[in-house]
């Protein structure tokens, strides 16, 4: 019999002084699976992505004004837009990576496959 354990890589990046574009961009690349020879759209194929130091990633407070993200709660007039100063102030940067990197990842049935690869500490 063939041992069958497969050795489990995953991928760290350290976000101190990178802007949140670099960070997203290539934690959604290796997410994706892209790195890989064996990558194929339909099969998740990616690494398990960790990023540490989150809060300090270089962003200014200008950059920070421009970023917005709705919500919508699914009644009439549920919509809500938030502003990147308010969400990183109530849940903090972590929550700004990971919603940079869900609008990379392509929006089919592996997106959330991929997402339950993705830690994000302090």
């Amino acid at each position: 019999m063939k041992n069958t354990t497969k050795k489990t890589i995953s991928k760290t990046i350290d976000a101190s002084g990178q802007t949140l574009g670099r960070v997203a961009s290539e934690a959604a690349t290796f997410l994706m699976g892209k790195t890989k020879v064996t990558y194929e759209r339909h099969i998740y194929s990616g690494l398990p992505v960790k990023i540490i130091n989150a809060s300090k990633l270089a962003i200014t407070t200008k950059k920070l004004a421009e970023i917005y993200h709705t919500r919508y709660s699914g009644s009439r007039g549920g919509l809500k837009t938030m502003t990147g100063t308010y969400t990183a102030k109530t849940k903090g940067l972590k929550e700004l990576i990971r919603l940079a990197i869900y609008r990379m990842l392509p929006g089919n049935k592996l997106r959330r496959v991929m997402m339950k690869n993705l830690t994000i500490e302090n």
